[in-house]
């Protein structure tokens, strides 16, 4: 059997040259990824690159998850909305960083696998729901951050209108096959928008974003 462990303290010891925020590394370094991915996949959990987790959908690539964790700039107090549980392991790493967080998904199946490992593993401060045609989850609304794990047309003003201002989102925006990932601060006038360079993400479905 492959030594997780090892292969997850090589992993993490690759993204620190790069991500700076040492919480975010911690985080990554407690949870154990090879649970989120599908058994004939565990061999390469550890792997910096993206995952199928089956219902056309995907577990993403370690530094870009990094990447959108880290902008999020988490201290610890905040209640933050992800769109797209998937297998749940982004979700995670929020929870582990956050005081709540609040995630959707519109693939029942994926919500019940990602459900099930998120209750082994202990965590206690994690709402999930299906998702709804409008795009996050209003009734929570506002959240201090929000991370979006699917790629949007452009900025869906539905999701920043679910923002505190001084808020951050992360979110990919762009065609199908290829984003830009942003990090947008919500101001009082002028939104602040930041690129943290090229991606490719699964479409996300719903008002505002794709439609199938």
């Amino acid at each position: 059997m492959k030594d997780f462990d090892a292969a997850r303290a090589e992993l993490i010891k690759q993204l620190g040259a790069e991500i700076r925020d040492k919480r975010v590394l911690a985080a990554m370094a407690h949870i154990p990824r090879e649970q989120f991915v599908p058994t004939e996949s565990r061999h390469l959990a550890y792997e910096d690159g993206p995952l199928p987790i089956g219902w056309e959908q995907t577990i993403s690539q370690p530094f870009i998850i990094a990447i959108m964790t880290e902008a999020l700039e988490l201290k610890g107090n905040e209640k933050v909305l992800e769109v797209g549980t998937g297998s749940g392991y982004q979700t995670a790493i929020i929870a582990e960083l956050a005081a709540k967080v609040i995630s959707v998904e519109r693939v029942p199946a994926l919500a019940e696998i990602a459900r099930k490992t998120l209750d082994t593993l202990g965590y206690k401060n994690i709402e999930l729901h299906p998702a709804e045609e409008t795009l996050g989850w209003q009734t929570g609304a506002p959240y201090d951050a929000i991370i979006v794990t699917a790629a949007a047309p452009e900025i869906p003003e539905d999701l920043l209108a679910q923002l505190i201002i001084g808020g951050r989102m992360v979110i990919p925006v762009g065609p199908r096959y290829s984003q830009e990932l942003y990090k947008i601060t919500r101001k009082k006038d002028k939104n602040q928008v930041q690129t943290l360079g090229g991606c490719r993400f699964v479409a996300l479905i719903g008002k505002g974003a794709w439609q199938n």
